[in-house]
């Protein structure tokens, strides 16, 4: 666990967030050895009937499950699009509806699982830009400055997955919030996750400082994809980056939801400064 308290870079983050806690703060090593909870502003006072009279008296992860689904369909008219206000209109129209009738939060996390650097990617790590002030730092590339072709890209990528959609911020602010009320319910007083990542070499990671017995403190970027399964892990690089992860920076991982991700225990974790261990067994 970290033992000193390099702070998150003044470029990977932001004057201003939507949750408790400041980004220099929630994004620096000092959070990952000691984290609080984090609380997106108004998300659990503005659904307390999902959580306190929807989900609280039901102890089975199934049930709680199918009903944060069924909160979803209904408060966001998921299944009855022309309720929020979407119309049909002539065939350009047309198009753009089917994208933005498929463009909700299971749609977001299954592209993220499916290509983290497509359109989808760049809305979820667009959210976590808003919503925790980490700015993303590699989108198909790195993203070196706001000049840049990738950070343009990136920009339009995620402008266009956001367009004429039905809340789909709230809807992922709401995925977030379900996603730590099952994290409690699993774990309890626990603080961390134990999470790996099969890599090829540090060399495209920011390293902020290199340690003894393997050790490294790196900026991780605002959203990246991890697995509770060390041999998984071993499939996807030479090197394998262990990483004690703080439950509230989890965003969503593959058992939350039946079907949610296709790879195995999978986690979405949010960035900022991380202390890791790089092994090679």
């Amino acid at each position: 666990m970290p033992t000193a308290a390099p702070s998150l870079p003044r470029e990977a983050r932001l004057p201003l967030n939507r949750c408790n806690l400041p980004a220099v703060v929630l994004g620096g090593l000092t959070y990952q050895a000691h984290p609080v909870p984090l609380e997106l502003d108004g998300v659990c006072d503005f659904h307390r009937d999902l959580f306190v009279n929807r989900l609280l008296s039901v102890p089975a992860h199934a049930e709680r499950a199918e009903r944060f689904v069924d909160y979803m369909a209904v408060r966001f008219c998921l299944e009855r699009l022309e309720d929020a206000g979407l119309t049909a209109g002539p065939a350009a129209g047309r198009r753009k509806k089917k994208y933005r009738t498929n463009a909700n939060y299971l749609r977001m996390v299954r592209g993220w699982s499916f290509d983290s650097d497509g359109r989808e990617g760049a809305v979820l790590k667009h959210w976590v830009e808003t919503r925790f002030g980490l700015r993303a730092r590699y989108h198909a590339g790195p993203l070196d400055g706001s000049d840049s072709d990738a950070y343009q890209h990136y920009l339009v990528e995620g402008s266009t997955g956001l367009y004429a959609t039905n809340a789909l911020e709230a809807q992922l602010d709401l995925l977030y919030a379900y996603g730590q009320y099952e994290l409690i319910e699993s774990f309890g007083e626990r603080n961390h996750l134990t999470l790996y990542r099969g890599i090829n070499s540090l060399d495209g990671h920011e390293v902020l400082q290199r340690l003894d017995g393997g050790r490294a403190r790196v900026l991780l970027n605002n959203l990246s994809s991890f697995t509770s399964d060390r041999e998984r892990a071993d499939e996807f690089g030479d090197y394998i980056l262990e990483v004690a992860v703080p439950l509230p920076k989890i965003f969503f991982y593959n058992r939350l939801l039946p079907g949610m991700l296709k790879g195995e225990d999978e986690y979405v974790v949010i960035g900022g400064v991380y202390e890791v261990r790089l092994s090679t067994l």
